[in-house]
């Protein structure tokens, strides 16, 4: 596809600070998107629901996005341990790209739970409104990866491949049809998206956008899986059962413990309130 969107010349004041040529990447184009919708969401539906100043809403998201990079990063070490452990420092090159999702999320998810502690926020209730938060970012960021071509396919015949001939395109092998993953993912993360919107008119407790966001992007995560081609990412057995699809096992159980265990509690006290 398209790795740079713009290039133009350095202007003549700013030759020696910066390289030649600028070039505007559509990966980090797409993510800054992301992250200032995502923003603008957090931002007015805290204030409506909890009154939440704009000023501890743009704290969130700086910490938020100090917490994935690291997170997004640090997990690249578990695609190739004996790697990394040899040479740490590869972890540090290309410092702009390469993360993990999952890396991200997991980062993320302790983060927000004390950053809601420390301002006394409901955490149930302000997970549910990142939830929708982290459909908007990581949906944008899912553009980007196919506008770069990381997180690409395996060759398909299929009507739905993509062909990446730019040779700055992060796709392997080039010039050859791949199933194009990456929309694959945006599209499943839309339609997770607009569950939650759905569900968010009538849903039963605090918490359960959250846990619904956890668990179907989780499902189809492990099914998009299969049709991935950067084997770099990494796997658990073989190539049977890639870090992703474990991480995603993982999560679905846990999620769904808790979503029963809190649908349970909100089906109790609504018999409670009933019977009162």
């Amino acid at each position: 596809m398209h790795p740079v969107l713009y290039e133009f010349k350095t202007p003549g004041f700013l030759q020696g600070i910066f390289p030649d040529t600028i070039s505007i990447y559509a990966y980090g184009t797409f993510i800054a998107l992301g992250a200032l919708f995502g923003y603008l969401y957090t931002a007015r539906q805290a204030r409506l629901q909890y009154k939440l100043p704009y000023e501890d809403t743009q704290m969130l998201v700086v910490i938020l996005i100090v917490a994935a990079v690291l997170g997004g990063k640090f997990f690249i070490f578990f695609e190739n341990p004996s790697r990394y452990l040899s040479d740490p420092g590869q972890l540090f090159k290309n410092f702009g790209s390469g993360f993990v999702f999952y890396g991200s999320l997991l980062t993320g998810i302790p983060v927000m739970i004390w950053f809601f502690k420390i301002k006394k926020l409901p955490v149930r209730g302000m997970l549910d409104i990142m939830a929708v938060t982290t459909c908007i970012v990581h949906g944008m960021g899912r553009m980007g990866c196919f506008f770069a071509g990381c997180c690409y396919g395996t060759p398909t015949e299929s009507k739905t491949a993509v062909v990446f001939g730019n040779v700055q395109s992060l796709a392997r092998p080039l010039h050859t049809p791949l199933h194009p993953t990456q929309l694959y993912e945006a599209s499943l993360i839309l339609f997770v998206l607009f569950i939650l919107l759905y569900f968010k008119r009538s849903k039963q407790f605090d918490g359960q956008l959250f846990l619904i966001y956890l668990i179907l992007y989780a499902a189809g995560r492990s099914v998009n899986e299969i049709f991935r081609g950067d084997l770099d990412r990494g796997f658990v057995i073989g190539e049977w059962l890639s870090n992703g699809q474990f991480v995603s096992i993982i999560i679905i159980t846990c999620a769904s413990y808790m979503y029963l265990r809190f649908r349970k509690k909100a089906v109790i006290k609504a018999l409670g309130h009933h019977k009162g």
